[in-house]
């Protein structure tokens, strides 16, 4: 199914998908369509380690492909990231015509040109579940709880409306981190935005907790290495009895002060971590404990272990944000030691393309 073709990356030139290029590449694939429309000023850097055969505006790509499906010669799969990924935007057109409309686009050409799409959905679209979830949950009875869930949302009602899911699949991702998210502002990471705080000022501002079950600091998060993810994915896009909705996340929740822990220590400094007040716009909405079941992941083959909280943390520190270096500027300065442990776990996975 996929062994020959381009591999079309929409969102390839932003945070998670730059980071599949990246590891398309690791894997020795480099034909590759990236189709984005970059509107950060520094995103460019994500592409600049990367190797693929051709860059298309994401509209170009679509207007092209309704003229003619066959504009950009075989395709041997459609990954499609490319969205806006903003929680807090407000303009529902804008968001359905990105992350709606243009997703249709997508699956109608995957469709017509007999290829495998696998798209990106979120954890946003659970809404308010909290707990560990499952993808058994009725798509119908999801109710989320800001305008970029439903825009994801929508699509997967459709999706699976169209009998889409019954071929493609929908990836869920959960609290994403690592190399390439600089770019993204206010959506950036914790971690991220952690070690900036640290080199700043030394203290790492958190929401200080407004349930009495819950101390400050111990809301609960599923986080994953952007690394493990775009392994995750590129193992349901290589394995053709994968179809339908499949979470992606780390199986485990941790607190937000686990999470800033691992940063003080990745950057050899004394935790020092200040509480405050969440802002009342925020409070009916925010979520406590939110966790990924990946059971339907493993059943689908993929046997990799995840790498650790404090390891990953540890690599991105120190690897990529205090040398300012994004993936494919790896070089030769890293210790080979504190490498992510993804990276020769999967190594094996696209063997058959």
């Amino acid at each position: 199914m996929l062994d020959d073709g381009r591999i079309v990356v929409t969102g390839g030139a932003g945070f998670i998908g730059s980071a599949l290029v990246w590891a398309l590449n690791r894997r020795g694939v480099d034909r590759i369509l990236i189709a984005d429309h970059p509107q950060s000023p520094g995103q460019w850097r994500n592409l600049t380690g990367l190797h693929f055969e051709d860059y298309v505006d994401a509209d170009d790509l679509a207007s092209r492909v309704a003229a003619d499906i066959n504009a950009f010669g075989r395709i041997g799969a459609v990954i499609h990231l490319g969205a806006c990924s903003s929680t807090t935007e407000t303009d529902l057109r804008y968001l359905l015509g990105n992350n709606f409309e243009y997703s249709k686009r997508m699956a109608f050409w995957s469709e017509a040109v007999g290829t495998r799409l696998v798209y990106a959905s979120s954890a946003a679209t659970y809404g308010g579940i909290e707990g560990r979830v499952s993808e058994d949950v009725p798509l119908h009875s999801l109710r989320p709880l800001n305008a970029y869930g439903l825009s994801k949302h929508l699509f997967d009602l459709w999706a699976l409306r169209h009998g889409i899911l019954n071929r493609a699949v929908g990836v869920k991702y959960f609290n994403v981190f690592g190399p390439n998210e600089a770019h993204k502002g206010d959506m950036r990471s914790m971690v991220n935005r952690a070690w900036e705080q640290i080199r700043d000022t030394g203290t790492v501002r958190l929401f200080r907790s407004h349930r009495p079950e819950y101390r400050d600091g111990e809301q609960l998060r599923d986080f994953l290495y952007v690394k493990d993810a775009v392994a995750m994915t590129l193992h349901l896009a290589a394995t053709p009895s994968a179809r339908g909705i499949y979470n992606l996340g780390s199986g485990q929740a941790h607190t937000w002060l686990d999470l800033v822990t691992a940063v003080f220590a990745a950057c050899s400094r004394p935790r020092h971590i200040e509480f405050i007040d969440m802002p009342e716009s925020i409070r009916g909405q925010y979520q406590y404990h939110t966790c990924a079941s990946i059971e339907r992941l493993r059943a689908s083959g993929y046997t990799q272990p995840v790498t650790p909280l404090e390891s990953a943390v540890a690599e991105y520190v120190r690897g990529y944000l205090m040398p300012g270096r994004f993936l494919g500027e790896e070089g030769q300065a890293l210790d080979p030691n504190e490498h992510s442990t993804v990276d020769s776990e999967v190594a094996g996975i696209f063997q058959a393309w």
